[in-house]
């Protein structure tokens, strides 16, 4: 088994075992990191009145190389970022770019019409938005209170 896959399952275990808000408190480098593999990207998800919306950052990356995919609740982005060009390495003093695939996935919280969700990339940011259902849009109530 390579490094890499060995750093991804452990953090997957701890994650696990640990929940997923105590990935926060966890350093970053837990396990030192021998090749400069493409992290799976960071991302908001929220929601406004209308949508379920996912922020994904992609610095760097072009956007024929990423792929949104929605099974069932689960909204799977897929990428890979590619070297520009060729250097030899006896010229290179450092090299902290990172180049390779990724996959993240994440569960969305509302109900949404799968039909209807659009795609747009500006700038290194992916943003998706998935149209909620109408039994999935919030409804206020007035309570009388007595």
């Amino acid at each position: 088994m390579d490094m890499s896959r060995w750093e991804r399952d452990m953090d997957r275990m701890m994650e696990d075992f640990l929940g997923r808000r105590a990935r926060s408190w966890w350093p970053e480098n837990w396990f030192p990191r021998h090749d400069m593999e493409v992290r799976a990207p960071a991302l908001d998800v929220f929601e406004d009145k209308e949508d379920v919306v996912v922020r994904a950052e992609l610095p760097g990356m072009d956007k024929e190389n990423i792929e949104v995919n929605l099974t069932d609740s689960t909204l799977t982005i897929k990428g890979e970022k590619k070297k520009e060009e060729e250097v030899k390495e006896e010229n290179y003093y450092r090299s902290e770019r990172s180049y390779g695939s990724f996959v993240r996935s994440v569960e969305l919280p509302k109900a949404v019409h799968a039909d209807k969700i659009k795609a747009s990339f500006k700038n290194g940011i992916l943003e998706v938005r998935a149209p909620k259902t109408e039994d999935a849009k919030s409804k206020e109530i007035k309570v009388k209170v007595e």
